[in-house]
C-alpha cells in the first residue's frame, strides 16, 4: 500500500531492480549487488539516447528517470534513492552472542556490559571494513573505468547515532575526484533518520555538541536538539510511527530537493525496513554495511502543488 502525507502519495516502482522482481524470502538479509542489481533491459528511451547501443544500463536508465521526471513534471516526479545500512555496531555483536531474546529483555538495556560499551553504538573493526567496501563499491561504480556509471547522489542525509555517521563517512571519503564540483560530498544530518526509538541504549543518540565535534564537514539540521528528546527508557516507538517518520522524510526531500534524482541516505535496517513498507514495497532487511536502491515515484495529491 502507498502511503500519503496529504499533499503527495508515495509509491515504490517495481521492475528495475532484482529484489523488485523476486523480494528476499522471510527472514533473510540482502548484500549489495553489483550494479545494486539494476536490471539489464531496453528503456523507452534507449532509441534516441543510445542508438548505437554503446551505453551502460546505468546510463540508460538514468535518462530514462531524467524524460520520466519532464514528461510528468507538475503531476509526479521519481527519485533513487541509496539506502545504505551502518556497519556492524558493538550493539549488533553483543546481541549475536547472547540471542536476540537475552538481548531484547536484558542487555539491550544497559550501557555496556562492563568491557565494552554499546550505548550509541561505535561501529566495530568489521563495521569499519564494511563501511570501506561500499567506498570501493562507490569508486568503482563512479570511475569512468568501472564500465558502471552509477550516478553520484546529489543529496546525502544521514542518521545522527554514531555508527550511522562513521559509516556515512568511511562510504564516501576521499571520492571528491569522482563527484561532480557543484555536487560535493556534504551529508546533512537527520533526526528523522534515525534508528526505531525507545528502551534499547543503542539506539539513544548523543549531543549534537558531540556530533558537530566530531564530524565538522558535516551540516547539522536547524531542529536537531542538543540532548535526546525522543528516546525513553521505557517505551519503545511503534512500527507504524516510523514508517510514518520515514514518509515525513521522503516528503521533505520531494519538497525541497527538486533538482537531486539521486539521493543518498544512510540509515538504519529498521528505518530501511520502515521505509520501504511506507512506500507499499515488500519490506527489505539490510545486512550491515550494505546498500539497496529504491524507485519511488511521489504523485501529487488533489490538494498539493509539486
Amino acid at each position: 500500500m502507498a502511503s500519503s502525507t496529504g499533499q503527495y502519495i508515495f509509491q515504490a516502482v517495481p521492475g528495475y531492480f532484482q529484489h523488485d522482481a523476486v523480494p528476499p524470502a522471510r527472514g533473510t538479509t540482502i548484500s549489495t549487488t553489483p550494479g545494486l542489481g539494476l536490471i539489464d533491459q531496453a528503456f523507452k528511451t534507449d532509441a534516441e539516447f543510445d542508438p548505437d547501443g554503446k551505453k551502460t544500463a546505468w546510463e540508460r536508465f538514468s535518462h530514462f528517470l531524467e524524460d520520466l521526471n519532464k514528461k510528468e513534471a507538475g503531476s509526479a516526479e521519481y527519485k533513487l534513492f541509496f539506502l545504505a545500512r551502518h556497519g556492524e555496531g558493538y550493539h549488533n555483536v553483543q546481541e549475536a552472542k547472547v540471542g536476540t531474546a537475552a538481548w531484547d529483555d536484558y542487555w539491550s538495556k544497559l550501557e555496556g556490559d562492563g568491557t565494552v560499551i554499546w550505548a550509541d553504538a561505535d561501529l566495530t573493526e568489521t563495521g569499519k571494513g564494511q563501511a570501506r567496501l561500499l567506498n570501493a563499491f562507490w569508486r568503482e561504480s563512479l570511475s569512468s573505468d568501472g564500465g558502471v556509471n552509477i550516478p553520484a547522489p546529489q543529496r546525502y542525509y544521514v542518521s545522527p547515532h554514531s555508527r550511522t555517521l562513521e559509516t556515512c563517512r568511511l562510504s564516501f571519503e576521499d571520492l571528491d575526484s569522482l563527484l561532480p564540483p557543484s555536487l560535493p560530498f556534504k551529508p546533512v544530518v537527520k533526526e528523522i533518520l534515525r534508528e526505531r526509538y525507545g528502551e534499547h541504549t543503542c539506539d539513544r543518540r548523543r549531543s549534537r555538541t558531540w556530533i558537530a565535534s566530531q564530524y565538522p564537514e558535516f551540516e547539522i539540521e536547524s531542529g536537531l536538539t542538543e540532548n535526546d528528546e525522543l528516546w525513553t527508557a521505557d517505551k519503545m516507538e511503534t512500527p507504524e510511527h516510523v514508517a510514518g517518520r520515514m514518509t515525513r522524510m521522503l516528503e521533505a526531500v520531494f519538497e525541497h530537493d527538486k533538482e537531486a534524482t539521486f539521493v543518498s541516505f544512510t540509515m538504519h535496517s529498521g528505518a530501511i525496513f520502515a521505509l520501504h513498507k511506507a512506500v507499499g514495497h515488500e519490506g527489505v532487511l539490510v545486512t550491515p554495511g550494505a546498500m539497496v536502491p529504491v524507485l519511488v515515484r511521489a504523485k501529487l495529491a488533489a490538494d498539493g502543488t509539486l
